[in-house]
């Protein structure tokens, strides 16, 4: 099978996109503090990716409140997990391929 960069999803070309959906495969849910905290971004920063994501479809968004504070977690989606997986193998054949 002839795999290439193309073949790579377009919305995980970024690194805080990549860490997001890397830290959301290994949890069920992440707070938006956890994952701010995780990858060492801004707000805006995270908020911006995480929207993008949300817009493909590859986060769920829940809003929520804990002890009367508004609390936003994310979890990933069955089509982001899809995508994600399909993402991982296509960087697992090209580093196979340059073997």
């Amino acid at each position: 099978m002839n795999v290439s960069f193309d073949d790579l999803h377009k919305a995980f070309e970024n690194r805080v996109r990549l860490g997001i959906m890397s830290a959301l495969a290994v949890n069920d849910s992440l707070d938006f503090t956890s994952l701010k905290e995780f990858l060492n971004v801004t707000d805006g920063n995270l908020a911006t990716h995480i929207k993008k994501l949300e817009q493909e479809g590859f986060v769920a968004v829940e809003k929520s409140f804990i002890d009367n504070k508004p609390n936003t977690s994310y979890s990933m989606t069955p089509e982001g997990k899809k995508a994600f997986n399909e993402h991982l193998n296509v960087l697992e054949q090209i580093i196979k391929s340059q073997q």
